[in-house]
């Protein structure tokens, strides 16, 4: 088990980290097209990334070849407030990122285990390793959809479970989730945590303050299997 990798970036405000990561993110993917012909990026839901989506869908990026996904898909329809989906198109797929490629995991199948086998289908379709994954956090130190005391949590993050995405029902919170599995997410050549306030840098504290000993200390905080199994270092974006 290795120790957590991190690189922290700090900021007085919401506004300036949004515009930052916007601009990072912004060369990776402009690098990225500029090597490869195309770029992939993971992001995540919430009311985290909005200003940081608004802020990046102005970046002047050659968005035809950006093919965009997510992190992890609640089970309801794309028109339902909860969707990330929804999100995404409303905030991200707007102004210059109009012409990006969207592939979302919520699929005709009516319930998140059904739909498995057409989520795995689709996401396969995408290149990897995705050139950017960013990630949120919740207050329970959970990622994605990696919640802790989720029956399926283990093989969720089984790095050799050779699964792209796998149905999630959280012991806590509303809704059936499809996430992509650790294996995939950690596919990236860049992982980013964006978190906001001080009660969130509070709870990755907590996730850093005990060493990666074991798989029940990663399942206790989530957060924590990413942090301590990425390939490279993930960069930290936080504001107050």
């Amino acid at each position: 088990m290795e120790d957590y990798k991190v690189l922290f970036r700090g900021f007085h405000d919401g506004g300036n980290q949004a515009v930052a990561l916007a601009s990072f993110i912004a060369g990776l993917l402009q690098a990225a097209v500029a090597k490869r012909g195309y770029a992939s990026m993971v992001v995540s839901g919430g009311s985290t990334p909005v200003s940081f989506f608004k802020a990046l869908s102005f970046e002047d990026i050659p968005w035809r070849q950006v093919i965009v996904t997510l992190a992890d898909e609640r089970w309801v329809d794309p028109s339902d407030s909860a969707s990330n989906e929804g999100l995404v198109r409303m905030h991200l797929l707007r102004n210059r990122a109009a012409a990006a490629k969207f592939i979302g995991l919520r699929t005709e199948e009516n319930t998140a285990l059904a739909g498995e086998p057409s989520c795995e289908k689709r996401v396969s379709s995408i290149p990897r390793p995705f050139d950017v994954v960013v990630l949120g956090m919740g207050g329970d130190g959970h990622t994605a959809s990696f919640f802790p005391g989720a029956v399926n949590l283990p093989m969720a993050t089984d790095m050799n479970s050779g699964r792209l995405c796998l149905a999630v029902t959280p012991a806590a919170a509303p809704h059936d989730r499809m996430t992509l599995t650790l294996p995939a997410l950690l596919d990236c050549r860049e992982m980013i945590l964006h978190i906001t306030g001080k009660d969130k840098l509070h709870v990755f504290e907590k996730a850093l303050a005990v060493q990666p000993v074991s798989e029940e200390v990663l399942n206790e905080m989530p957060i924590r299997h990413v942090l301590a199994k990425a390939r490279e270092s993930v960069t930290v974006f936080w504001a107050p």
